[in-house]
């Protein structure tokens, strides 16, 4: 592997003493491995000062803001997901309680709510307005797509005096937190900016775990359990469910481990064809001949060379999909309808009802560790970071290396993809091999 840079940018030195009133700090000297399997024989060679490592998450016993002087601002970007609420209400509470932080301001919209002109006036936040929010899905600021004029968010913050800023977002969101503080460093201006990794789909990379992915995998076995029921009910049943995952197939992966009633998995990092010997319909056929009954799950981004040419971009930049379940459901049906065999196809797609409910106890937990590390990171002066989670530690990841590309599901090698073939019994490939 290339080696990849991983200081992360501060502000300056250190002056005030934690108020946190810790009973012990993290140094940044702690590093914390890239790699975590070695060979015998690396081990007896490696000279692991070259291996890519994390700096540690964590309070420091010195900050870099006096915490009386502080204004901190919290924004929501992107599309909804399970645990937002219990991030914010995170951030309030240890900025309030643990640093004293007295004025904590929360901006409505989104990246809109960072540009005075739009007129989305930041909402100011305390622990009293928060407290409850956690149970509730959704954002409390709400959210939106798309950049803003960086210069504008630039004015705007310095008009407001904020020196600490959470931006808590997917890969977009960092990129347009990253170019805004170096907007912001080329002005002088000491305001740390701190990403706190959003998506559902669990694709950021050089982190193992975002939030709310544990909370989308148990909402899509619900959906995935009603599938096979249905399936069951009738001669020649067959259940669809689409999930979410426009680039990685983590969610639709994690959810047939999970379920263990899934015969075919369709997604986006795994080529397949519908048509011709040894094509997905085919395979479908012969499940249908043995067992009377099929269950069939499709990440959304899965199949897209079948929508051919380009479906444009949303406002953030993302490329448009074709709709891979619906296309499935009439592909499975006119298919079914040749060959003379009745089907009874059932499809779902459970992909906005998940984004809305309410974390789970294991994502309110872990949302709750991301918020105080990034609070401990913003008060210790550093900047243009993530706060991420590697090797079932908490780290802190510079923006451009969260921002380079996406995670995606190895196929090749993969204990996961193995794993999942082995509980779905589906063929490895379902390329077509010529003609039916």
């Amino acid at each position: 592997m290339t080696l990849v840079d991983t200081k992360i940018k501060e502000l300056g030195e250190r002056k005030y003493p934690n108020p946190a009133g810790y009973n012990f700090y993290n140094s940044d000297e702690n590093r914390v491995l890239f790699r975590s399997v070695y060979s015998e024989s690396e081990l007896e060679t490696y000279d692991f000062r070259q291996a890519i490592t994390f700096e540690e998450a964590g309070p420091r016993e010195k900050i870099f803001f006096n915490p009386r002087e502080v204004v901190a601002g919290i924004v929501t970007c992107g599309g909804l997901c399970p645990g937002i609420n219990d991030v914010i209400r995170a951030l309030v509470m240890e900025l309030h309680y643990r640093y004293g932080v007295s004025r904590i301001l929360g901006f409505r919209y989104g990246y809109a709510g960072l540009v005075e002109k739009n007129g989305y006036p930041p909402m100011e936040l305390n622990p009293a307005l928060v407290t409850d929010i956690v149970g509730v899905g959704g954002s409390l600021l709400s959210s939106s797509r798309g950049p803003q004029d960086v210069s504008l968010m630039a004015d705007y913050l310095e008009k407001l005096g904020v020196n600490l800023l959470f931006a808590i977002g997917g890969d977009g969101t960092q990129r347009g937190a990253l170019e805004l503080s170096r907007t912001c460093l080329q002005r002088g201006l000491k305001l740390a900016i701190i990403g706190i990794p959003k998506t559902i789909d669990n694709d950021i990379p050089y982190i193992q775990k975002t939030f709310g992915f544990s909370t989308a995998v148990s909402e899509a076995v619900k959906a995935i359990n009603a599938a096979h029921v249905e399936a069951l009910g009738a001669p020649n049943g067959i259940g669809l469910v689409k999930l979410m995952g426009r680039h990685s197939g983590f969610i639709a992966a994690n959810a047939t481990l999970a379920s263990r009633h899934v015969n075919f998995l369709l997604i986006p990092e795994k080529d397949f064809d519908l048509e011709g010997k040894n094509g997905f319909l085919e395979h479908l056929e012969n499940r249908l001949r043995r067992r009377g009954h099929a269950l069939v799950v499709v990440a959304e981004g899965a199949g897209q060379k079948f929508f051919g040419e380009s479906l444009g971009e949303d406002k953030s930049g993302n490329k448009r999909l074709g709709d891979i379940g619906l296309f499935l459901k009439n592909k499975i049906n006119e298919y079914f309808q040749k060959k003379g065999i009745e089907i009874s196809l059932k499809y779902i797609d459970p992909s906005y009802t998940i984004r809305a409910v309410p974390a789970n106890p294991e994502d309110a937990i872990f949302c709750g560790f991301l918020a105080q590390h990034a609070v401990h990171a913003a008060m210790a002066g550093k900047t243009q970071m993530v706060v991420g989670f590697w090797n079932n530690t908490f780290t802190h990841v510079p923006m451009e290396l969260v921002a380079s590309g996406r995670k995606t599901l190895k196929t090749e090698k993969s204990s996961l993809w193995r794993s999942v073939l082995a509980t779905t019994g589906q063929s490895d490939d379902m390329t077509a091999k010529g003609p039916m």
